[in-house]
């Protein structure tokens, strides 16, 4: 039943997620709102709807450690799984410095998400300063794209243009509503599925949050940038992992911290959480546009991924003494 459980999960998430997004792309058109604020805002926000439900659910059940490693897992699976995926279809570049401001948002965001961890539980202020940040970043940003353009802003416009086809007001609501439940149904059913899973394997719920539960709410950013990449808009890709994983770290953890505080497990903090800034680091010259991630690229980063969920799988801290 546990393998039921996160079967159907995954396919809620998939499905829902990409429903949800469409439905408020056609609402957001309809209202006559800007292409611009739409990649910014609203796709942003939907693609990560299954990371914030899960995560909420997880830490309201008590799992601090699976919503934790669900965001952290989640990172590492767009960084390494999706850009590898999506690589392999159509190597990824972009213009430099296209997306240099938020590339270098990412960073800042994901080593303050980093020290809020090993200074011990993140609470309700350390998740105000998170929501804060985005909501300043997003105002910063919207003013200097509708200002300036530029490639930065071309790449939200043309995400917009992956979800948009719903012009029925009342289709454009019953996709809303049919997402919106579908998202909760699979983050509910992932999450009890998880818990189970966990207990039955005897590993710690944070291993299930940053594999199972992170390759799940990974899903429908893995179906935007492989089909972007097949259509050939790949700095399209490249968009959806920076702003997914700066929304992850922001929004998420900001909005779930506001509820309930997080613990953070020293699994997280000895080893997923500096894994997870060294690959962010390591990205930072593809993310700037001075290298481009061709194929040879991708298989180096999907080997890397499956490197890391072996680690999880068979024991982080085996792996680490034969390495020692």
């Amino acid at each position: 039943m546990m393998y039921l459980k996160v079967l159907l999960g995954f396919v809620f998430l998939l499905g829902s997620a990409d429903i949800l997004v469409r439905g408020a792309v056609g609402l957001a058109r309809r209202l006559d709102i800007s292409p611009l604020v739409i990649g910014m805002t609203i796709i942003a926000f939907g693609t990560s709807a299954p990371e914030l439900l899960v995560s909420m659910d997880a830490a309201l059940a008590g799992s601090s450690a699976m919503a934790l490693g669900n965001v952290i897992g989640s990172n590492m699976a767009n960084m390494l799984l999706i850009l590898g995926a999506a690589a392999l279809f159509m190597p990824i570049s972009i213009q430099p410095y296209a997306l240099k401001n938020d590339a270098m948002m990412l960073l800042a965001a994901s080593a303050l998400f980093g020290w809020f961890c090993w200074s011990g539980p993140i609470g309700s202020w350390q998740g105000a300063v998170l929501i804060v940040l985005l909501v300043g970043f997003l105002i910063r940003a919207y003013l200097r794209e509708s200002r300036n353009g530029g490639v930065s802003a071309e790449i939200y416009v043309e995400e917009v243009k992956d979800f948009e086809g719903l012009t029925s007001l009342k289709i454009i609501w019953m996709a809303i509503l049919a997402g919106l439940a579908g998202v909760v149904i699979g983050a509910d059913l992932l999450v009890d599925g998880g818990v189970e899973l966990a207990r039955a394997l005897g590993v710690a719920e944070e291993v299930i949050g940053l594999t199972v539960l992170a390759f799940g709410t990974s899903l429908p950013e893995l179906a935007a940038s492989v089909v972007a990449a097949m259509r050939g808009h790949t700095e399209v890709a490249l968009g959806n992992v920076v702003g997914s994983n700066l929304f992850n770290v922001l929004a998420v953890i900001g909005t779930v911290a506001l509820v309930t505080p997080l613990h953070v497990p020293a699994q997280v903090l000895d080893f997923d959480l500096w894994l997870m800034l060294g690959v962010t680091v390591a990205l930072m010259p593809y993310l700037m546009g001075a290298w481009r991630i061709g194929r040879a690229t991708a298989i180096v980063f999907l080997s890397a991924y499956g490197a890391y969920i072996f680690a999880q799988v068979y024991g982080v801290s085996a792996v680490l003494e034969i390495l020692g």
